[in-house]
Protein backbone atom coordinates (compact mmCIF):
# COMPACT_ATOMS: atom_id res chain seq x y z
CA UNK A 1 0.00 0.00 0.00
CA UNK A 2 2.80 2.32 0.91
CA UNK A 3 4.70 1.68 -2.84
CA UNK A 4 0.97 2.67 -4.37
CA UNK A 5 1.42 5.82 -2.33
CA UNK A 6 4.82 6.56 -3.53
CA UNK A 7 4.05 5.78 -7.09
CA UNK A 8 0.95 7.75 -7.08
CA UNK A 9 3.03 10.64 -5.39
CA UNK A 10 5.86 10.07 -8.13
CA UNK A 11 3.76 10.13 -10.98
CA UNK A 12 2.53 13.56 -9.87
CA UNK A 13 5.55 14.87 -9.02
CA UNK A 14 7.23 13.91 -12.23
CA UNK A 15 4.47 14.98 -14.48
CA UNK A 16 4.27 18.62 -12.57
CA UNK A 17 7.90 18.75 -13.71
CA UNK A 18 7.70 17.89 -17.03
CA UNK A 19 4.62 20.35 -17.69
CA UNK A 20 7.20 22.64 -16.19
CA UNK A 21 9.23 21.64 -18.70
CA UNK A 22 7.39 21.99 -21.28
CA UNK A 23 6.00 24.71 -20.79
CA UNK A 24 9.79 26.72 -20.30
CA UNK A 25 10.63 25.12 -23.47
CA UNK A 26 7.35 26.22 -25.47
CA UNK A 27 7.67 30.05 -23.72
CA UNK A 28 11.60 29.54 -25.04
CA UNK A 29 9.71 28.49 -28.49
CA UNK A 30 7.23 30.99 -28.93
CA UNK A 31 9.98 33.71 -28.23
CA UNK A 32 12.31 32.81 -30.09
CA UNK A 33 10.17 32.34 -33.00
CA UNK A 34 11.03 28.93 -33.84
CA UNK A 35 9.41 26.81 -36.87
CA UNK A 36 9.51 23.45 -38.02
CA UNK A 37 8.21 21.76 -40.72
CA UNK A 38 7.85 25.22 -41.88
CA UNK A 39 5.15 26.22 -39.80
CA UNK A 40 4.63 29.29 -38.08
CA UNK A 41 6.05 30.08 -34.63
CA UNK A 42 2.77 29.72 -32.67
CA UNK A 43 2.06 26.39 -34.33
CA UNK A 44 5.09 25.23 -33.77
CA UNK A 45 5.08 26.36 -30.17
CA UNK A 46 1.95 24.66 -29.91
CA UNK A 47 3.48 21.25 -31.90
CA UNK A 48 6.00 21.44 -29.02
CA UNK A 49 3.10 21.54 -26.17
CA UNK A 50 1.67 18.46 -27.59
CA UNK A 51 4.57 16.92 -27.95
CA UNK A 52 5.79 17.58 -24.12
CA UNK A 53 2.40 16.30 -22.74
CA UNK A 54 2.70 12.93 -24.73
CA UNK A 55 6.11 12.89 -23.42
CA UNK A 56 4.43 13.41 -19.74
CA UNK A 57 1.93 10.59 -20.56
CA UNK A 58 4.11 8.16 -22.07
CA UNK A 59 6.76 8.67 -19.50
CA UNK A 60 3.65 8.02 -16.66
CA UNK A 61 3.03 4.80 -18.35
CA UNK A 62 6.40 3.76 -18.82
CA UNK A 63 6.99 4.43 -15.22
CA UNK A 64 3.83 2.84 -13.71
CA UNK A 65 4.17 -0.72 -16.47
CA UNK A 66 8.32 -0.60 -15.04
CA UNK A 67 7.22 -0.57 -11.72
CA UNK A 68 3.97 -2.47 -11.52
CA UNK A 69 4.10 -5.91 -12.61
CA UNK A 70 0.11 -6.46 -11.76
CA UNK A 71 -0.56 -2.88 -13.48
CA UNK A 72 0.34 -4.69 -17.02
CA UNK A 73 -1.09 -7.81 -16.54
CA UNK A 74 -4.24 -6.38 -15.18
CA UNK A 75 -4.16 -3.83 -18.20
CA UNK A 76 -2.92 -5.92 -20.59
CA UNK A 77 -4.85 -9.65 -19.43
CA UNK A 78 -8.07 -8.06 -18.10
CA UNK A 79 -10.22 -9.89 -20.74
CA UNK A 80 -9.07 -12.86 -20.49
CA UNK A 81 -9.09 -12.86 -16.50
CA UNK A 82 -12.61 -11.75 -16.56
CA UNK A 83 -13.69 -15.21 -19.04
CA UNK A 84 -11.72 -17.28 -16.76
CA UNK A 85 -14.08 -16.17 -13.77
CA UNK A 86 -17.16 -16.09 -15.57
CA UNK A 87 -16.60 -19.77 -16.37
CA UNK A 88 -14.83 -20.50 -13.17
CA UNK A 89 -18.23 -19.13 -11.68
CA UNK A 90 -20.72 -20.70 -13.74
CA UNK A 91 -18.51 -24.11 -13.35
CA UNK A 92 -19.46 -23.39 -9.34
CA UNK A 93 -22.87 -22.86 -10.25
CA UNK A 94 -23.10 -25.73 -12.35
CA UNK A 95 -21.20 -27.63 -9.14
CA UNK A 96 -23.46 -26.18 -6.87
CA UNK A 97 -26.50 -27.06 -8.53
CA UNK A 98 -24.77 -30.83 -8.92
CA UNK A 99 -24.11 -30.66 -5.11
CA UNK A 100 -28.00 -29.63 -4.42
CA UNK A 101 -29.37 -32.78 -6.08
CA UNK A 102 -26.87 -35.23 -4.90
CA UNK A 103 -27.62 -33.75 -1.18
CA UNK A 104 -31.43 -34.34 -2.21
CA UNK A 105 -31.00 -37.68 -3.35
CA UNK A 106 -28.45 -38.54 -0.66
CA UNK A 107 -31.13 -37.61 1.82
CA UNK A 108 -34.00 -39.26 0.49
CA UNK A 109 -31.25 -42.20 0.23
CA UNK A 110 -30.57 -41.95 3.98
CA UNK A 111 -34.87 -41.86 4.90
CA UNK A 112 -35.45 -45.18 2.70
CA UNK A 113 -32.27 -47.45 3.40
CA UNK A 114 -30.58 -47.47 7.01
CA UNK A 115 -27.94 -49.59 5.99
CA UNK A 116 -26.31 -46.90 3.10
CA UNK A 117 -26.62 -44.23 5.99
CA UNK A 118 -22.51 -44.64 6.28
CA UNK A 119 -21.63 -44.64 2.96
CA UNK A 120 -23.97 -41.08 2.56
CA UNK A 121 -22.71 -39.70 5.31
CA UNK A 122 -19.00 -40.37 3.71
CA UNK A 123 -20.29 -39.05 0.44
CA UNK A 124 -22.19 -35.69 2.62
CA UNK A 125 -18.95 -35.42 4.11
CA UNK A 126 -16.92 -35.18 0.91
CA UNK A 127 -19.54 -32.41 0.12
CA UNK A 128 -18.96 -30.84 2.97
CA UNK A 129 -15.17 -30.68 1.76
CA UNK A 130 -16.31 -29.69 -1.61
CA UNK A 131 -18.38 -27.12 0.14
CA UNK A 132 -15.48 -25.78 2.43
CA UNK A 133 -13.58 -25.52 -0.59
CA UNK A 134 -16.15 -23.89 -2.38
CA UNK A 135 -16.12 -21.40 0.00
CA UNK A 136 -12.73 -21.40 0.17
CA UNK A 137 -12.61 -20.67 -3.75
CA UNK A 138 -15.28 -17.83 -3.44
CA UNK A 139 -13.46 -15.97 -1.01
CA UNK A 140 -10.55 -15.95 -2.88
CA UNK A 141 -12.40 -15.25 -5.92
CA UNK A 142 -14.27 -11.99 -3.81
CA UNK A 143 -10.34 -11.28 -2.68
CA UNK A 144 -9.29 -11.36 -6.33
CA UNK A 145 -12.15 -8.69 -7.17
CA UNK A 146 -10.89 -6.72 -4.68
CA UNK A 147 -7.26 -6.91 -5.07
CA UNK A 148 -6.10 -6.92 -8.87
CA UNK A 149 -2.49 -7.93 -7.32
CA UNK A 150 -3.10 -11.21 -6.87
CA UNK A 151 -5.66 -11.67 -10.51
CA UNK A 152 -3.55 -14.19 -12.36
CA UNK A 153 -2.29 -16.31 -9.25
CA UNK A 154 -5.75 -17.16 -8.14
CA UNK A 155 -7.05 -17.83 -11.80
CA UNK A 156 -4.55 -20.31 -11.85
CA UNK A 157 -5.61 -21.54 -8.35
CA UNK A 158 -9.18 -21.81 -9.46
CA UNK A 159 -8.71 -23.46 -12.13
CA UNK A 160 -6.89 -26.13 -10.48
CA UNK A 161 -9.72 -26.06 -7.69
CA UNK A 162 -12.38 -26.77 -10.36
CA UNK A 163 -10.55 -29.10 -12.08
CA UNK A 164 -10.62 -31.04 -8.66
CA UNK A 165 -14.21 -29.88 -7.94
CA UNK A 166 -14.91 -31.92 -11.21
CA UNK A 167 -13.03 -35.02 -10.53
CA UNK A 168 -14.46 -35.27 -7.67
CA UNK A 169 -18.18 -34.42 -8.97
CA UNK A 170 -17.37 -37.55 -11.58
CA UNK A 171 -16.50 -39.63 -8.33
CA UNK A 172 -19.33 -38.20 -6.47
CA UNK A 173 -21.81 -39.21 -9.50
CA UNK A 174 -19.80 -42.69 -9.56
CA UNK A 175 -20.25 -43.18 -6.04
CA UNK A 176 -24.13 -41.98 -6.39
CA UNK A 177 -24.66 -44.49 -8.99
CA UNK A 178 -23.39 -47.52 -6.83
CA UNK A 179 -25.74 -46.59 -3.98
CA UNK A 180 -28.36 -46.00 -6.35
CA UNK A 181 -28.03 -49.90 -7.23
CA UNK A 182 -27.49 -50.61 -3.70
CA UNK A 183 -31.39 -49.00 -3.08
CA UNK A 184 -32.75 -50.50 -5.20
CA UNK A 185 -31.79 -54.07 -4.35
CA UNK A 186 -32.05 -53.16 -0.78
CA UNK A 187 -36.00 -51.65 -1.85
CA UNK A 188 -36.43 -55.20 -3.54
CA UNK A 189 -35.86 -56.76 -0.30
CA UNK A 190 -37.48 -53.94 1.86
CA UNK A 191 -40.67 -55.22 -0.35
CA UNK A 192 -40.36 -58.63 0.15
CA UNK A 193 -40.10 -57.84 4.09
CA UNK A 194 -43.26 -55.88 3.61
CA UNK A 195 -44.92 -58.24 2.14
CA UNK A 196 -44.06 -60.92 4.51
CA UNK A 197 -44.98 -58.44 7.11
CA UNK A 198 -48.43 -57.79 5.42
CA UNK A 199 -49.16 -61.21 5.99
CA UNK A 200 -48.04 -61.65 9.47
CA UNK A 201 -49.99 -58.53 10.00
CA UNK A 202 -52.92 -60.02 8.39
CA UNK A 203 -52.52 -63.36 11.03
CA UNK A 204 -52.31 -60.94 13.72
CA UNK A 205 -55.70 -59.32 12.51
CA UNK A 206 -57.15 -62.53 12.60
CA UNK A 207 -55.61 -63.63 16.27
CA UNK A 208 -56.87 -60.11 17.67
CA UNK A 209 -60.44 -60.75 15.84
CA UNK A 210 -60.57 -64.02 17.76
CA UNK A 211 -59.31 -62.61 20.69
CA UNK A 212 -62.04 -59.95 20.44
CA UNK A 213 -64.75 -63.04 19.93
CA UNK A 214 -63.31 -64.36 22.97
CA UNK A 215 -63.22 -61.53 25.12
CA UNK A 216 -66.79 -60.27 23.47
CA UNK A 217 -67.83 -63.87 24.91
CA UNK A 218 -66.18 -63.58 28.59
CA UNK A 219 -67.86 -60.07 29.05
CA UNK A 220 -71.22 -61.97 27.56
CA UNK A 221 -70.42 -64.81 30.35
CA UNK A 222 -69.40 -62.29 32.90
CA UNK A 223 -73.12 -60.37 32.07
CA UNK A 224 -74.85 -63.39 32.44
CA UNK A 225 -73.16 -64.64 35.85
CA UNK A 226 -73.90 -61.12 37.05
CA UNK A 227 -77.57 -61.96 36.07
CA UNK A 228 -77.54 -64.68 37.95
CA UNK A 229 -76.05 -62.97 40.93
CA UNK A 230 -78.27 -60.61 40.86
CA UNK A 231 -80.90 -62.66 40.60
CA UNK A 232 -79.72 -65.42 43.57
CA UNK A 233 -79.28 -62.24 45.65
CA UNK A 234 -82.73 -61.41 45.15
CA UNK A 235 -84.54 -65.29 45.01
CA UNK A 236 -82.59 -65.29 48.48
CA UNK A 237 -83.79 -61.94 50.02
CA UNK A 238 -87.61 -63.93 48.53
CA UNK A 239 -86.46 -67.02 50.45
CA UNK A 240 -86.12 -65.04 53.45
CA UNK A 241 -89.09 -63.02 52.69
CA UNK A 242 -91.12 -66.58 52.27
CA UNK A 243 -89.51 -68.05 54.94
CA UNK A 244 -90.87 -65.71 57.18
CA UNK A 245 -94.40 -65.77 55.38
CA UNK A 246 -93.80 -69.59 55.82
CA UNK A 247 -93.70 -69.39 59.51
CA UNK A 248 -96.43 -66.47 59.73
CA UNK A 249 -98.97 -69.03 57.95
CA UNK A 250 -98.04 -71.67 59.90
CA UNK A 251 -98.88 -69.68 62.84
CA UNK A 252 -101.89 -68.94 61.18
CA UNK A 253 -100.67 -64.78 61.84
CA UNK A 254 -101.25 -63.78 58.15
CA UNK A 255 -102.81 -60.23 58.06
CA UNK A 256 -102.30 -59.62 54.59
CA UNK A 257 -102.00 -62.26 51.79
CA UNK A 258 -99.77 -61.42 48.70
CA UNK A 259 -101.36 -59.45 45.70
CA UNK A 260 -104.67 -58.94 48.11
CA UNK A 261 -106.45 -55.69 47.70
CA UNK A 262 -106.12 -53.87 50.54
CA UNK A 263 -109.13 -50.87 48.04
CA UNK A 264 -110.29 -51.22 45.08
CA UNK A 265 -112.68 -48.62 43.84
CA UNK A 266 -114.69 -47.72 40.41
CA UNK A 267 -113.39 -44.05 39.46
CA UNK A 268 -114.39 -42.01 36.48
CA UNK A 269 -112.41 -38.32 36.50
CA UNK A 270 -111.85 -35.38 34.11
CA UNK A 271 -108.80 -33.53 35.09
CA UNK A 272 -105.55 -34.39 37.21
CA UNK A 273 -106.19 -32.57 40.35
CA UNK A 274 -109.45 -34.81 40.85
CA UNK A 275 -107.44 -37.38 40.22
CA UNK A 276 -104.53 -36.83 42.61
CA UNK A 277 -106.93 -36.44 45.51
CA UNK A 278 -108.89 -39.66 44.80
CA UNK A 279 -105.37 -41.38 44.29
CA UNK A 280 -104.42 -39.61 47.88
CA UNK A 281 -107.70 -40.76 49.39
CA UNK A 282 -107.60 -44.29 48.52
CA UNK A 283 -103.86 -44.61 49.48
CA UNK A 284 -105.17 -43.15 53.09
CA UNK A 285 -108.19 -46.00 52.66
CA UNK A 286 -105.28 -48.69 52.06
CA UNK A 287 -103.05 -47.40 54.76
CA UNK A 288 -106.08 -48.00 57.31
CA UNK A 289 -106.84 -51.07 56.12
CA UNK A 290 -103.54 -52.59 56.24
CA UNK A 291 -103.03 -50.96 59.52
CA UNK A 292 -106.14 -52.45 61.31
CA UNK A 293 -105.49 -55.94 60.20
CA UNK A 294 -101.67 -55.76 61.21
CA UNK A 295 -102.22 -54.26 64.23
CA UNK A 296 -105.66 -53.72 65.30
CA UNK A 297 -105.19 -52.27 68.54
CA UNK A 298 -103.43 -49.28 67.04
CA UNK A 299 -103.78 -45.93 68.56
CA UNK A 300 -102.95 -44.07 65.70
CA UNK A 301 -105.42 -44.24 63.29
CA UNK A 302 -102.82 -41.49 60.71
CA UNK A 303 -99.54 -43.68 61.09
CA UNK A 304 -98.26 -44.50 57.62
CA UNK A 305 -97.05 -48.06 57.25
CA UNK A 306 -97.56 -48.50 53.60
CA UNK A 307 -95.07 -47.74 50.63
CA UNK A 308 -94.98 -46.98 47.35
CA UNK A 309 -92.97 -44.76 44.61
CA UNK A 310 -94.00 -41.28 43.41
CA UNK A 311 -93.56 -42.57 39.82
CA UNK A 312 -96.15 -45.11 40.41
CA UNK A 313 -98.61 -42.60 41.51
CA UNK A 314 -97.80 -40.39 39.38
CA UNK A 315 -98.20 -42.80 36.86
CA UNK A 316 -101.53 -43.94 38.17
CA UNK A 317 -102.58 -40.40 38.37
CA UNK A 318 -102.07 -39.61 34.72
CA UNK A 319 -103.47 -43.00 33.72
CA UNK A 320 -107.08 -42.65 35.26
CA UNK A 321 -107.47 -38.82 34.15
CA UNK A 322 -108.87 -39.28 30.69
CA UNK A 323 -112.35 -39.24 31.53
CA UNK A 324 -112.67 -43.12 31.33
CA UNK A 325 -114.13 -45.53 33.79
CA UNK A 326 -111.26 -47.12 36.06
CA UNK A 327 -111.48 -50.01 38.43
CA UNK A 328 -108.35 -48.55 40.93
CA UNK A 329 -106.95 -51.08 43.18
CA UNK A 330 -104.03 -51.23 45.68
CA UNK A 331 -102.27 -55.09 46.29
CA UNK A 332 -100.24 -55.88 48.76
CA UNK A 333 -96.78 -56.55 47.45
CA UNK A 334 -96.39 -59.42 50.01
CA UNK A 335 -97.57 -61.59 52.75
CA UNK A 336 -97.04 -59.66 56.11
CA UNK A 337 -98.20 -61.12 59.75
CA UNK A 338 -100.17 -59.61 63.05
CA UNK A 339 -97.70 -57.79 64.71
CA UNK A 340 -95.09 -56.77 61.50
CA UNK A 341 -92.59 -55.29 63.57
CA UNK A 342 -91.53 -52.50 61.21
CA UNK A 343 -95.32 -51.81 62.14
CA UNK A 344 -95.27 -52.34 65.76
CA UNK A 345 -92.04 -50.23 66.36
CA UNK A 346 -93.46 -47.29 64.73
CA UNK A 347 -89.98 -47.58 61.90
CA UNK A 348 -90.33 -46.03 58.09
CA UNK A 349 -93.45 -47.20 56.20
CA UNK A 350 -92.63 -50.98 55.10
CA UNK A 351 -95.66 -52.18 53.57
CA UNK A 352 -94.98 -52.50 49.90
CA UNK A 353 -98.22 -51.86 47.61
CA UNK A 354 -98.17 -51.81 44.38
CA UNK A 355 -101.36 -49.79 41.96
CA UNK A 356 -103.09 -51.12 38.96
CA UNK A 357 -105.77 -49.10 37.11
CA UNK A 358 -107.73 -51.57 35.08
CA UNK A 359 -110.58 -49.83 32.81
CA UNK A 360 -113.82 -51.30 33.58
CA UNK A 361 -114.69 -52.63 30.49
CA UNK A 362 -117.86 -55.15 29.37
CA UNK A 363 -116.52 -58.31 29.93
CA UNK A 364 -119.67 -60.09 29.06
CA UNK A 365 -123.28 -59.18 27.55
CA UNK A 366 -126.38 -60.41 29.04
CA UNK A 367 -127.41 -64.00 28.25
CA UNK A 368 -123.83 -65.16 27.62
CA UNK A 369 -122.89 -68.04 28.71
CA UNK A 370 -120.29 -68.54 31.32
CA UNK A 371 -119.85 -71.90 32.19
CA UNK A 372 -121.81 -75.21 32.43
CA UNK A 373 -121.98 -78.57 34.26
CA UNK A 374 -123.31 -82.16 33.22
CA UNK A 375 -125.58 -84.26 35.05
CA UNK A 376 -125.11 -87.92 34.02
CA UNK A 377 -127.57 -89.69 36.38
CA UNK A 378 -131.21 -89.23 36.30
CA UNK A 379 -132.46 -88.77 39.37
CA UNK A 380 -129.08 -87.90 41.51
CA UNK A 381 -128.38 -87.44 44.57
CA UNK A 382 -128.37 -84.04 47.07
CA UNK A 383 -124.49 -84.09 47.31
CA UNK A 384 -123.84 -85.05 43.81
CA UNK A 385 -126.18 -82.28 42.80
CA UNK A 386 -124.65 -79.71 45.81
CA UNK A 387 -121.07 -80.79 44.26
CA UNK A 388 -122.13 -80.16 40.33
CA UNK A 389 -123.43 -76.71 41.48
CA UNK A 390 -120.32 -76.10 43.03
CA UNK A 391 -117.93 -77.18 40.41
CA UNK A 392 -120.51 -75.11 37.86
CA UNK A 393 -119.95 -71.68 40.56
CA UNK A 394 -116.35 -72.46 40.37
CA UNK A 395 -115.68 -73.16 36.34
CA UNK A 396 -117.58 -69.69 36.40
CA UNK A 397 -115.40 -68.07 39.02
CA UNK A 398 -112.07 -69.08 37.32
CA UNK A 399 -113.61 -68.05 33.23
CA UNK A 400 -114.67 -64.41 35.35
CA UNK A 401 -110.94 -64.42 36.83
CA UNK A 402 -109.14 -65.61 33.26
CA UNK A 403 -111.52 -62.64 31.23
CA UNK A 404 -110.44 -60.38 33.90
CA UNK A 405 -113.51 -59.81 36.17
CA UNK A 406 -111.69 -58.21 39.56
CA UNK A 407 -114.90 -59.25 42.26
CA UNK A 408 -115.29 -62.81 40.85
CA UNK A 409 -117.56 -63.20 43.45
CA UNK A 410 -120.67 -65.21 42.14
CA UNK A 411 -124.70 -64.14 43.07
CA UNK A 412 -126.98 -66.16 41.56
CA UNK A 413 -130.63 -65.32 40.67
CA UNK A 414 -130.20 -61.83 42.41
CA UNK A 415 -129.62 -63.73 45.49
CA UNK A 416 -132.97 -65.07 45.79
CA UNK A 417 -132.08 -68.97 48.03
CA UNK A 418 -135.69 -70.36 47.43
CA UNK A 419 -135.43 -70.08 43.57
CA UNK A 420 -132.12 -71.88 43.90
CA UNK A 421 -133.72 -74.71 46.00
CA UNK A 422 -136.75 -74.59 43.52
CA UNK A 423 -134.31 -75.02 40.30
CA UNK A 424 -132.37 -77.95 41.98
CA UNK A 425 -135.45 -79.89 42.77
CA UNK A 426 -136.45 -79.43 39.45
CA UNK A 427 -133.56 -80.77 38.00
CA UNK A 428 -133.65 -83.70 40.32
CA UNK A 429 -136.80 -85.08 38.78
CA UNK A 430 -135.83 -85.07 35.18
CA UNK A 431 -134.94 -88.43 33.29
CA UNK A 432 -131.75 -88.55 31.54
CA UNK A 433 -128.95 -86.39 31.81
CA UNK A 434 -129.06 -82.69 32.45
CA UNK A 435 -127.05 -79.67 31.75
CA UNK A 436 -126.94 -77.27 33.87
CA UNK A 437 -125.53 -73.38 32.65
CA UNK A 438 -124.48 -70.08 33.79
CA UNK A 439 -126.18 -67.73 31.80
CA UNK A 440 -124.95 -63.86 32.95
CA UNK A 441 -128.18 -62.20 34.53
CA UNK A 442 -126.98 -58.93 33.56
CA UNK A 443 -123.84 -57.33 31.71
CA UNK A 444 -121.02 -57.59 33.45
CA UNK A 445 -118.20 -55.42 33.75
CA UNK A 446 -114.39 -55.68 35.24
CA UNK A 447 -115.59 -54.33 38.28
CA UNK A 448 -117.81 -57.39 38.71
CA UNK A 449 -119.76 -59.35 40.66
CA UNK A 450 -120.65 -62.13 38.60
CA UNK A 451 -124.30 -62.20 38.60
CA UNK A 452 -125.99 -64.59 36.62
CA UNK A 453 -128.87 -66.98 36.27
CA UNK A 454 -129.26 -71.19 36.37
CA UNK A 455 -130.51 -72.19 32.82
CA UNK A 456 -131.00 -77.03 32.45
CA UNK A 457 -131.52 -78.20 29.19
CA UNK A 458 -131.72 -80.99 27.61
CA UNK A 459 -130.66 -81.83 24.01
CA UNK A 460 -130.27 -78.07 23.80
CA UNK A 461 -133.64 -77.38 25.00
CA UNK A 462 -134.34 -75.51 28.09
CA UNK A 463 -136.43 -77.07 30.34
CA UNK A 464 -136.40 -74.32 33.38
CA UNK A 465 -134.26 -71.69 34.90
CA UNK A 466 -134.30 -69.26 37.74
CA UNK A 467 -135.00 -66.52 35.74
CA UNK A 468 -138.27 -64.75 37.05
CA UNK A 469 -141.49 -65.71 35.25
CA UNK A 470 -142.35 -62.20 34.41
CA UNK A 471 -139.08 -61.33 32.82
CA UNK A 472 -138.50 -62.25 29.36
CA UNK A 473 -136.77 -65.49 28.54
CA UNK A 474 -133.45 -64.85 27.50
CA UNK A 475 -132.59 -65.48 23.73
CA UNK A 476 -128.97 -66.47 24.38
CA UNK A 477 -129.26 -70.42 25.81
CA UNK A 478 -129.63 -71.86 22.85
CA UNK A 479 -127.37 -69.65 21.03
CA UNK A 480 -124.94 -70.34 24.17
CA UNK A 481 -125.37 -73.99 23.72
CA UNK A 482 -124.38 -74.21 20.55
CA UNK A 483 -121.11 -73.46 20.60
Amino acid sequence: MTTGYVLILAILVLGGVIATVGDRIGMRVGKARLTLFNLRPRQTATVISILTGGVVSGTTLALLFAVSDQLRTGVFELETLQADLKQARQDLQATQSAKTGVEDELATAIRDQIRARQRLRNINESLQTAVERQAMTQSQLNQTQKQLQSVSQQAQRLRSEISSLQSERKDLLARQAAVRAQIAERDQEIAQRDQALAQRNQEIVQRDQEIAQRDQAIAQRETRLQKLQDQQAYLEQQIEQLDREFLGLRQGSVAIGRNEPLVARLVQVQESVQATAIVRRLLQEANWVALQNIDPSTEEPNQQIIRITNADVEQLTNRISDGQEYIVRFLSAANYVVGEPCVIQREEPCIEVFANATLNRRIYEQGEQLAEATLETANPSDQELISRLQLLIAATQFRGSQDGVIDNRVQIAEGRSDAVLQFLKQVQTVDGSVVMRAIAAEPIFSIGPIRMELVATQQDQILFSTIVPTAAPPSAPEDAATE
